[in-house]
């Protein structure tokens, strides 16, 4: 049995796919696993924040087309890219135990972000993460930085910025966490919906590859990603959007934290929810109505530049 890989081929998408192949080939040795790069829109555009660019599946678009037209048969995303609505025919079948989902600061001098000297700049091209860290330190200086890990790093190094915030899981999975300078608290900045996990799409038909990975599935992992995932739906975002949450299973009870913020950061609407795991997709969507309630409608109306629906 052959199963092809779809991937992104930045160096990070290429060492979650290779972690996904050998853990397929060790379980299952008679299968062979090949990677296939996918160029998608997001990596294609480099010069322009993902939230300018508009539109969702910016960095799985084109992977899930390669399935949708058996050019691959499994694709690995990192679930903070995948839009909450995936196209028919095609399903999230497994999500193996999730990463560090906290967002991480390199800083020249390796300082903390209160250590930050006054108007630092810091760069993100997250709406997410800009608006956190300015309700935080709103005297800091936000530049648009997109591309790679290597590509950020080497802006960081380079002298054009003092500091930048990346997901600690990347950093961890390529072996870079000798280079954070502060894993951020949660209470100071929630991460984005889906952080820290992958998440393994097959086509909704393909029983065969199913059965293969389903030993990856991590059940705590996919009840958390459940919750997030509705609370997200149900706001209309993507993965730019100035929305966040972290679902966590403890003692048998799920709770969540949910968020949306102005874009300058001079709000920041959130709240909790605590309840029975099996409940984890109305848990997400319960949230989300109350922060609607609470003044995250005309934020994010503000943000899509359109009315939200009321369903």
């Amino acid at each position: 049995m052959l199963i092809r890989i779809g991937t992104r081929g930045s160096k990070l998408a290429l060492t979650q796919s290779e972690w996904i192949k050998n853990k397929i080939q060790d379980q299952h040795p008679d299968v062979r696993v090949e990677l296939t790069i996918i160029k998608t829109t997001g990596d294609k555009i480099q010069d322009s924040p993902l939230s300018k660019i508009g539109g969702k599946g910016l960095f799985v678009k084109e992977i899930e087309d390669a399935l949708l037209q058996n050019r691959v048969d499994l694709a690995v995303h990192s679930m903070k890219d995948v839009p909450a609505e995936l196209p028919d025919g095609l399903i999230l079948t497994a999500f193996p135990e999730r990463e560090d989902p906290k967002d991480a600061l390199i800083s020249n001098g390796n300082v903390s972000i209160d250590g930050l000297p006054l108007e630092a700049r810091l760069g993100t091209s997250s709406l997410r993460r800009a608006a956190q860290i300015l309700h935080i330190r709103p005297d800091l200086k936000i530049a648009p930085l997109r591309g790679n890990v290597d590509t950020r790093l080497g802006k960081l190094n380079g002298g054009e910025l003092d500091c930048i915030i990346l997901a600690t899981a990347g950093l961890k999975r390529m072996g870079l966490e000798r280079k954070i300078s502060q894993i951020i608290p949660t209470d100071k900045i929630l991460p984005a919906i889906g952080q820290g996990a992958l998440g393994l799409e097959t086509r909704r038909d393909d029983e065969q590859t199913i059965g293969v990975i389903d030993f990856l599935n991590h059940q705590p992992t996919q009840i958390a990603v459940a919750a997030e995932r509705a609370f997200l739906k149900k706001l209309e975002g993507g993965c730019q959007v100035p929305i966040a949450g972290l679902a966590l299973l403890e003692n048998g009870r799920l709770h969540f934290t949910g968020m949306v913020a102005e874009i300058d950061g001079t709000r920041i609407i959130q709240d909790q929810i605590s309840g029975d795991p099996e409940d984890a997709a109305q848990m997400g969507e319960t949230l989300a109505g109350k922060l609607l309630d609470k003044g995250a409608r005309k934020i994010l109306e503000n943000v899509y530049g359109r009315n939200l629906s009321n369903s």
